[in-house]
């Protein structure tokens, strides 16, 4: 039984990362509020339309594989919009516009599973002719698109599982964290204009030295030359880089992003 659960929320850890990275995958590629949901438990009994797998293998800190399945109203839902046709038919044509924002989708996935797995590489592939019997599966709620009560079904392979598995707490309830800003709504605050500030180094001083301050002082940091500079957002560092002169003016090429910026504001 603990077993069984550390797989569900080793899974579901999983399941809230791609959908988190589809939806804004989606939204980027043809806007709305699209969301997905991590669900209890599917109802494949009710699913009596055609459905189309993706196949993700990963490679990197996981091996194995995840099977996404839509049905065929959905992808044409999806699709659609982004090809900017009519609803039709399903397709290869729908088929592989989703197959390429679902890769889209990946790379906010490796970077959400980074700190626990290293560096992640996906390939994504349409498959055909798949049993599912004994994988364990996910479903995840479409908040956007029709019809809008039916999932999306993630199912995992053994050996993809046990991996994920093998960094899932020990403890009975652990709750799959959601984001704290729905994508749709972060999307709203683009054009706000931050503050942002270099950091060359910085130096701690006993008020005396500081009282005795004067024109032409000069003042140690604890930042060799060599060392990157730091840009600071809200007394956070986003980025590093060298210093460099833009027209006159001090500027910043950045070299390292240590985590998702975009992370700084859903977390």
């Amino acid at each position: 039984m603990a077993g069984n659960r550390k797989n569900d929320r080793a899974a579901r850890q999983f399941a809230g990362a791609f959908a988190e990275s589809l939806a804004e995958s989606l939204i980027q590629a043809i806007g709305g509020p699209w969301r997905f949901t991590v669900q209890d438990s599917p109802d494949l009994a009710t699913r009596q339309e055609h459905v189309v797998h993706f196949k993700l293998t990963l490679a990197g800190g996981l091996h194995g594989q995840c099977f996404v399945e839509f049905i065929e109203p959905q992808i044409v839902e999806v699709t659609s919009k982004l090809l900017g046709q009519p609803k039709s038919a399903f397709s290869d044509e729908h088929s592989q516009a989703l197959a390429k924002v679902i890769s889209s989708a990946m790379a906010g996935v490796s970077a959400s599973l980074s700190g626990d797995f290293g560096e992640l590489t996906f390939q994504v592939d349409r498959t055909e002719g798949l049993a599912f019997g004994g994988m364990f599966v996910v479903p995840l709620a479409v908040a956007e698109g029709e019809p809008a009560d039916m999932a999306v079904m993630l199912y995992f392979d053994g050996e993809l599982l046990a991996g994920l598995s093998s960094k899932a707490p020990d403890e009975d309830v652990v709750e799959v964290e959601e984001p704290r800003v729905n994508p749709a709504n972060f999307k709203l605050v683009m054009d706000v204009e931050l503050n942002v500030s270099l950091r060359f180094g910085q130096r701690q001083m006993p008020l005396r030295e500081v009282l005795e301050l004067a024109s032409g002082s000069v003042i140690e940091l604890d930042r060799q030359v060599s060392d990157p500079v730091e840009l600071l957002l809200d007394g956070k560092v986003i980025a590093r880089g060298e210093a460099v002169i833009v027209d006159g003016n001090y500027g910043l090429r950045v070299t390292e992003i240590p985590q998702p910026i975009s992370s700084h504001f859903i977390h």
